[in-house]
């Protein structure tokens, strides 16, 4: 007997209903605890609700997503580790504090290597991007997807800007990150490792005079309410990443490790758009209030600077330095 055609496509609706139950069914109820150490007024708190959306909507609400922003479950590094030990299931995590545990990270950030935001996704979403999130399992990470933390400028309570002479002597906090480190050292500047929550403090008690951060950090914590000056240096792009503990990971099933993989890379490229959208509205509101924004400095002078840091770290990321300056041109 032929079917009619309202009846095929009433049981292909069924059938497409039982396959979806099928794969819900794979899945098992499990709850993420997914940390990062910056507010709720941050990108990455909201690539972190995004993220949250996804993967409940996805999973039937199989899986669930509680935010810890604002370190409250500890600073990057604590996070990283207790993703390696199963205490942290996932984070959004800053690219530096991950190149601690697996150091070609770090080629990302050298300084002045990305022209724009544009070319710095076509590596990272590349093979060579691809491939640095898969060797994270080498140290019992599963990377999932870039977000950004963006291009990094400086600021300080001291004084402006313009030229690599402007920072010498000045106290600048720096992510525990020795590309950063020593690219500060190269400027001039008393580079500072310390962690996030540190330096806040530290910036308002006035026992350091600066630090490196984009502009939606800076507008974020309100960091103008303490550095009167912000030069857009632009010398580094920082990705962020969406990381997870490999115990945690290799507990989902297969399913559940697509929604997971699919919500991050969606929650990711979501925040790199949102940065984009709020930057220069950040920026005139930082000016507004009365924060001296440099946006002509000599960043030819900057880059001369620091060529010893790729003299010191160009070997050190093995081949991929090379490969990523092939890739820009």
């Amino acid at each position: 007997m032929e079917l009619s055609r309202r009846s095929v496509m009433i049981l292909g609706s069924v059938a497409a209903m039982f396959v979806g139950q099928s794969a819900f069914a794979e899945i098992d109820p499990v709850n993420l605890r997914l940390a990062h150490v910056v507010n709720e007024q941050d990108g990455f708190h909201a690539a972190a609700t995004k993220f949250q959306e996804l993967v409940s909507e996805r999973s039937d609400g199989k899986i669930s997503v509680e935010l810890f922003p604002n370190a409250t479950l500890g600073d990057e590094r604590t996070l990283l580790e207790g993703m390696q030990i199963g205490t942290v299931d996932m984070g959004v995590i800053t690219n530096g504090p991950v190149s601690n545990f697996l150091e070609e990270m770090a080629v990302f950030e050298m300084p002045f290597l990305f022209p724009s935001a544009e070319k710095a996704y076509e590596v990272l979403d590349g093979p060579i991007g691809q491939e640095l999130l898969d060797r994270l399992s080498e140290v019992n990470l599963k990377g999932l997807a870039y977000a950004e933390r963006g291009f990094r400028n400086l600021t300080n309570s001291d004084r402006p800007v313009s030229t690599p002479a402007d920072i010498e002597g000045l106290q600048v906090r720096v992510m525990e990150n020795p590309v950063y480190i020593d690219t500060f050292r190269e400027l001039g500047a008393d580079a500072i490792p310390m962690a996030w929550t540190e330096a806040l403090t530290a910036m308002q008690q006035g026992t350091i005079d600066g630090q490196e951060n984009p502009v939606g950090v800076v507008y974020s914590f309100k960091l103008n309410e303490t550095q009167t000056n912000m030069t857009m240096t632009r010398h580094a792009y920082a990705p962020a990443i969406f990381v997870m503990g490999m115990p945690v990971w290799n507990k989902l099933s297969e399913e559940a490790q697509e929604i997971v993989v699919q919500a991050a890379r969606e929650a990711a490229a979501y925040e790199r758009q949102l940065n984009a959208e709020q930057e220069s509205v950040q920026l005139q509101e930082l000016r507004d209030s009365g924060m001296t924004v440099i946006d002509d400095a000599d960043l030819s002078a900057f880059a001369a600077a620091v060529q010893p840091v790729y003299e010191k770290y160009g070997a050190k990321f093995g081949d991929y330095l090379p490969r990523i300056q092939e890739a820009l041109k």
